[in-house]
């Protein structure tokens, strides 16, 4: 063992397991030092270590509870639940470095990166450089055109479509993640069934108008709405029909 006024200030790494000596500990590491500190020796001698007082030692970090350290990192492209291209982020270590790193979507935060994402954001500002939608926003755009969203509200209570109505029917419905601060739905108040639309903006960028309608709303799993469903597409089939 290396007493603290031997090793020039350090203190002692004590390891649980049996592995060799490195600067960067893992968690199951105690830092101490001893308490009474070595006297220095001459040079080309070893420190005389008392045989009972050298042997006291004080905690100075315990490494098993210390809290988990985040990874910061650049976003390169939207991603759900953290934010948009240049948002600076704390993630845990391992989505960091399972996830978001190795598919692109991520850069550490290093000044060089740092600079180059301010310096993106300010052309930007500017009208320099045209934002361009992400790969995964293109996607999202392309399937949304093709939708058709359907809203159930009760007929026995008194209700107002809001956003994060509309925002849980696209995620339960059609498996698309909107939050509701990008969803825009017509000025007047909707109170009542009927075809509306609702606009989707993807990443800040495009807007895409997506038809929504507001129907009753019956248990999927009861004969009258299987029942009610097929009423419906009869009358869009013959709607269909008619129009041809």
């Amino acid at each position: 063992m290396l007493g603290r006024g031997a090793v020039g200030g350090c203190g002692l790494l004590v390891r649980a397991a049996s592995r060799a000596l490195s600067l960067s500990h893992g968690r199951p590491t105690v830092v101490v030092e001893r308490w009474w500190q070595v006297p220095l020796s001459k040079e080309g001698r070893q420190p005389r270590l008392h045989p009972r007082r050298h042997r006291v030692y004080r905690l100075v970090e315990d490494t098993k509870h210390r809290p988990k350290e985040e990874l910061e990192l650049i976003l390169t492209q939207a991603v759900e639940g953290l934010g948009h291209r240049g948002d600076v982020v704390s993630v845990r270590k391992s989505l960091g470095r399972n996830k978001l790193l190795p598919r692109g979507w991520a850069v550490y935060a290093s000044p060089e990166n740092r600079r180059a994402f301010e310096e993106e954001a300010k052309l930007r500002r500017e009208g320099s450089v045209e934002a361009v939608q992400t790969p995964s926003g293109e996607r999202t755009l392309r399937f949304l055109r093709k939708c058709r969203l359907e809203v159930g509200m009760r007929n026995n209570v008194r209700w107002e479509l809001s956003s994060e109505i509309v925002a849980r029917h696209f995620l339960r419905n059609l498996r698309v993640f909107v939050p509701p601060h990008a969803l825009k739905l017509p000025e007047e108040p909707i109170t009542r069934w009927g075809e509306y639309w609702c606009d989707v903006t993807v990443n800040g960028l495009d807007t895409v108008r997506v038809p929504m309608a507001v129907v009753q709303f019956l248990r999927p799993q009861t004969r009258r709405y299987r029942h009610w469903l097929a009423q419906q597409q009869a009358r869009l089939a013959a709607q269909r029909e008619t129009l041809l």
